[in-house]
């Protein structure tokens, strides 16, 4: 069970950002890490504001440079927003949940492990298909959009993923650039507040596009992981196939553990 620790004032946040340069780990990435355990932990609450880039660069003797790149991969993963004129505040969390712990997107999940994430968008098409409708338990001329990404870890290819979204339920989707969180876009703009997911993991081999993807020389195992994500009410939103790549992709879990 996570314990709350009391919450942290905007000042006190900056005497908990340090850095160590002894390690090879670049500055911006310790930052995020502490951010990221910060946010995690509820010390740092909800639309509370952090220190500006250049109050927190010259608190850290930093610069302004390595701050912003901080700032702008925790906004690209959806936990913080901008504020105009350059202010940064926290997000509210989306409470995502299985019984197992609270699900967590891969550009949040490679930031807690110190890797850089990023996305390479191979396709963003609005389609109809017959069998994602029957997923959906939509008629079968329904449109949906449909996202094709390879995401990757320190320039690492580690999963290509196929997701798609649900226009009957979030029509405004259809106008998503494509950039940002896809979460905090359904939350903000849609206001779609989701509320628990199902997902499974099971072994396969890697197709001929997925082998080409993470530069395997024949066919390899990789993990599928199949998840839908649903509402408040109970609408499903979201159904995702992704591959990851076995040789290089550890699934965690934290699970409790009760006695009967």
């Amino acid at each position: 069970m996570k314990v709350k620790r009391q919450k942290l004032t905007a000042r006190e946040i900056i005497d908990r950002l340090t850095v160590d340069d002894k390690t090879s780990e670049p500055y911006y990435k310790q930052l995020i890490r502490h951010i990221v355990h910060l946010i995690d932990t509820g010390e740092i609450a909800h639309g509370l504001g952090l220190p500006s880039e250049r109050d927190l660069a010259d608190a850290l003797n930093l610069s302004r440079t390595t701050i912003k790149r901080c700032y702008d991969e925790l906004r690209q993963a959806g936990l913080l927003s901008a504020n105009g004129r350059g202010g940064t505040s926290v997000n509210k969390p989306l409470g995502m949940s299985t019984p197992l712990g609270r699900l967590k997107g891969f550009t949040e999940e490679m930031l807690e492990m110190g890797k850089t994430p990023s996305s390479r968008l191979e396709s963003h098409d609005v389609i109809s298909d017959r069998t994602i409708a029957s997923i959906f338990q939509r008629p079968s001329n329904a449109s949906f959009l449909r996202l094709v990404r390879v995401r990757l870890a320190d320039e690492v290819p580690m999963t290509r993923e196929v997701a798609w979204y649900d226009l009957a339920v979030a029509p405004k989707l259809a106008d998503w650039d494509a950039k940002g969180s896809i979460y905090a876009f359904l939350q903000d703009v849609c206001e779609i507040r989701l509320s628990w997911a199902e997902q499974s993991m099971e072994a396969m081999l890697s197709s001929e596009v997925e082998t080409k993807t993470f530069g395997f020389e024949e066919s390899a195992p990789c993990l599928l992981q199949k998840r839908r994500i649903y509402s408040g009410e109970n609408k499903l939103i979201e159904y995702v196939e992704g591959a990851f790549r076995g040789d290089a992709y550890i699934h965690h879990m934290k699970l409790d553990v009760k006695y009967d």
